[in-house]
């Protein structure tokens, strides 16, 4: 039986054949665990009958679904490095991608079949991908690619004979790119299965949940989960891509116990006409991260009933760095909660020395779930990691008990007048006008005081003026933190976790401040 991450799929069709793994809303298949398992060990087969050995890498461009699911435990159990690729990117981002990690061979959905033409006619410029698998309508795939069912019907279903675990690499997850080129952040066996053991030692999961995968598989947020699912023994719910309406109608459908959303999505799931219709009493949580949660938001929920738990994490910590459990999220609202259970956090000031409680600072990580390293980065990987601990560049406070609250990036500190101003703090302000859809609070150049605060803002009521934002302020936030300046959008760019991309809204408004 295979070892590592690929033995969570395999011991768990052993013990649980006939446990539901798997629902594909989009296609309605569903599989149990021995039919998961089968599918995934004719992949591995497939991938070593066409060359690929422990070690190589192979990029997966797919939208939520069984086939991402049954390539990733398929390659684990083979050894081979995943490399998850955002499907949102542009063909030159992708081609970067391919050509630093090195893969060997794509797995790609027909929906980006044209994306895959251009990539594979670059062929020349350094890419060394070989082998092309298409998922999707084989009567128009490309002529470069293999039909992925039919890779799969001719192979064996046997458990592969390699082994792979421990520190071998299971996956290189790229950054999303907010501040430069992507790093490819790099996990082994051994960092998600503690990043999986800390999960099972510190939530709410029980076997025989129904969790719904809404966030894209190339993201940490839903890879690592859906890893614990297997784990754990749990059904999971993938949705191709998030949609409000249907994540309500698919809770509903499904008897969904648990999901994880992004602010973002939960602020649009409250926007769906009469949501309320949709039955959703079989939901314990939400947890909700990838930014700050308002305050505002988790009690609209807490007047459903719902409970949102914030959870805190990186992509190099594989996932978990901090949650709030149960018993403290109303209690300790707006608070991330306390680490994981086998994960340590300290907040520290410029001089890594620990800061008091309630006073500002970086956070910082020691887990046996952190990155390996940064893909042929070892300076990029030096600075980040420093004495075992992860330098996560996000400002914090923690509380005499522990509880920890997630401000902003270091990178978003707004210095005003020499004071710090955290957006987060003043878009938490902004957010409970009425008038007000979105928000995201930026700094400005000021001749005055260095920095001022400024807000881009999506109405939800077209009568919003920038004097009834700062109106609603005077008197909420100190005077150096309101904003001097209003300016209204359609939307907040976000990068696909949902986190808003301040340095396109820094060039959109660039300033200076008013005075």
């Amino acid at each position: 039986m295979a070892s590592g991450v690929g033995g969570f799929l395999a011991k768990r069709a052993y013990r649980d054949p006939e446990m539901e793994a798997l629902v594909d809303v989009a296609t309605g298949r569903r599989f149990n665990y021995a039919e998961l398992n089968a599918r995934a060990n004719a992949m591995a087969n497939a991938f070593k009958d066409r060359g690929i050995a422990k070690g190589d890498r192979v990029a997966l461009l797919l939208l939520n679904g069984n086939e991402f699911v049954e390539s990733f435990f398929g390659l684990a159990k083979l050894g081979a490095v995943i490399v998850p690729l955002n499907w949102r990117l542009v063909a030159d981002e992708l081609s970067y991608i391919l050509k630093d990690s090195g893969a060997q061979s794509l797995v790609y959905g027909s929906d980006f079949a044209e994306i895959t033409a251009d990539l594979h006619g670059r062929g020349e410029d350094g890419s060394d991908v070989g082998t092309w698998i298409e998922v999707g309508d084989t009567d128009a795939r490309q002529p470069f690619a293999e039909p992925y069912e039919s890779v799969l019907a001719g192979t064996s279903t046997t458990e592969p004979d390699t082994e792979a675990g421990g520190d071998d690499l299971l996956f290189i997850m790229y950054t999303s790119g907010t501040t430069g080129m992507p790093k490819g952040v790099v996990h082994t066996h051994d960092t998600i299965t503690w990043a999986i053991l800390t999960i099972a030692a510190t939530v709410d999961q029980q076997m025989g949940d129904r969790y719904v995968v809404a966030l894209p598989m190339y993201h940490v947020g839903a890879l690592t989960p859906a890893i614990n699912l297997v784990y754990s023994g749990c059904t999971g719910i993938l949705l191709r891509q998030f949609d409000p309406k249907a994540m309500w109608q698919v809770i509903a459908d499904e008897k969904a116990t648990a999901t994880l959303a992004v602010p973002a999505m939960l602020n649009f799931m409250l926007m769906v006409p009469e949501f309320e219709s949709f039955d959703y009493s079989h939901l314990r949580w939400i947890m909700s991260g990838a930014s700050p949660v308002p305050v505002s938001l988790i009690e609209k929920y807490a007047d459903l009933g719902i409970e949102i738990h914030q959870v805190y994490g990186l992509t190099e910590c594989g996932g978990p760095g901090c949650v709030i459990g149960t018993a403290d999220a109303m209690t300790h609202i707006g608070s991330t909660g306390k680490a994981f259970f086998h994960t340590e956090v300290r907040v520290v000031d410029e001089s890594g020395a620990d800061v008091a409680p309630g006073e500002p600072g970086q956070v910082l990580l020691r887990a046996r779930h952190n990155m390996k390293e940064y893909w042929n980065l070892p300076d990029a990987t030096k600075e980040t990691m420093r004495d075992g601990w992860l330098h996560t560049g996000d400002v914090a406070l923690m509380d005499a008990e522990g509880f920890v609250t997630i401000h902003d990036r270091v990178k978003d500190l707004i210095i005003s007048g020499g004071e710090n101003v955290y957006p987060a703090e003043v878009e938490n302000v902004i957010l409970q006008h009425e008038g007000v859809a979105e928000v995201a609070v930026i700094g400005q150049p000021s001749a005055a005081w260095g920095e001022s605060p400024f807000a881009a803002v999506v109405r939800g009521d077209e009568a919003l003026t920038e004097a009834d934002v700062m109106q609603f302020c005077d008197g909420k936030l100190a005077r150096y933190k309101l904003p001097k300046g209003v300016g209204f959008v359609d939307e907040i760019p976000r990068n696909p976790t949902g986190k808003p991309l301040k340095r396109l809204l820094r060039e959109q408004f660039p300033g200076p401040a008013k005075e």
